[in-house]
């Protein structure tokens, strides 16, 4: 069984933009650059047949799907890919606490204390377990051939990791952006990277 997946993270918010704290439980919209960051990588991507489109559970997700909705493609919610939770940070303005409160969770991490969480939030290795069960449900879907994943950036980068045997702690070595485009091939068992962090869609924004 061989299967082709585009995982992508959704597109721009406001609360993105004013370094406001968005995990699992903030269900933000997209912002007007968002919008159209969607609909750049609807417009680049549009010819691929895609046979299912699998979100997160929040609306940020939705929106950036939604031009392939119109064109019929079938969608499915999984809570299996919605974002980390941020704990008590969520929908809190970055000031010097939490910032010094992110940078120290996130050292921790990189050496391997990936079940550590911020206060009533999630670890990495909670995220995982999650993670898991979604993808075993994508993989063993019948008929979905080719596929396209919108989730978040925290949430991608480590589902990143464990899906092609790195280690979690290196969830940093893969770059995000908002719509940026990790293309993998699965094949007897193996997840490989195909199209690593591509983002030539946004060059018209970017340029223009």
């Amino acid at each position: 069984m061989k299967k082709t997946f585009y995982f992508i993270r959704h597109g721009q918010t406001d609360l993105n933009l004013k370094g406001i704290v968005q995990g699992r439980g903030v269900n933000s919209p997209l912002n007007e650059n968002g919008i159209k960051q969607a609909q750049a990588f609807y417009e680049a991507y549009k010819s691929v047949p895609f046979d299912k489109i699998y979100t997160s559970t929040l609306l940020r997700t939705h929106q950036t799907v939604a031009p392939f909705l119109k064109d019929g493609v079938p969608m499915e919610q999984l809570v299996g890919l919605d974002e980390i939770s941020w704990g008590i940070y969520e929908g809190q303005e970055q000031n010097e606490n939490i910032l010094t409160g992110f940078e120290k969770v996130v050292n921790s991490w990189r050496n391997n204390d990936l079940d550590l969480a911020i206060e009533e939030g999630e670890s990495p290795n909670q995220l995982v377990s999650r993670q898991r069960e979604a993808i075993d449900y994508m993989i063993n879907q019948p008929g979905e051939e080719t596929v396209l994943v919108c989730m978040h950036g925290r949430a991608l980068r480590i589902l990143l990791c464990h899906i092609t045997e790195v280690p979690v702690c290196k969830m940093d070595d893969f770059p995000h952006t908002n719509t940026a485009l990790y293309k993998l091939e699965y094949e007897d068992g193996r997840f490989s990277i195909v199209d690593h962090y591509n983002i030539k869609h946004l060059e018209s924004l970017v340029n223009g």
